[in-house]
């Protein structure tokens, strides 16, 4: 079962460009918050910002090393959102197989009427 209140939260999170591009920057690999901030042209505090923002949503998850904090992406609320996004996608991937025999259609006449 989905939870949905969990699949608005990373949707929430998720909505911001820089935390996607920090979920995606973890998808590769986990990264120390100094490690993450060099990819940006924002300040350090900022990036801290967005990764507390990614921790409270659960999408990350954080671990000290030291003096370093190091940070890793959570996948289970991005299942969840997947799991709450699925009966959506199947009706967008039934209303595009339509389109797609609809232009097929189409191009067949035109080829007909062109060979005429």
């Amino acid at each position: 079962m989905t939870c949905y209140t969990c699949a608005v939260e990373a949707l929430a999170a998720l909505a911001d460009p820089t935390r996607r591009q920090i979920v995606a920057l973890l998808a590769a690999g986990e990264q120390g918050a100094g490690e993450l901030a060099g990819h940006f042209a924002v300040t350090r505090p900022a990036i801290s910002r967005h990764l507390r923002v990614l921790r409270e949503a659960g999408l990350v998850q954080v671990r000290a090393e030291g003096q370093r904090r190091v940070y890793a992406l959570d996948p289970r609320p991005l299942s969840e959102l997947d799991e709450w996004l699925a009966p959506y996608r199947r009706l967008w991937a039934q209303r595009l197989d339509a389109l797609d025999t609809e232009v097929a259609r189409g191009r067949r006449a035109r080829t007909q009427e062109d060979g005429r």
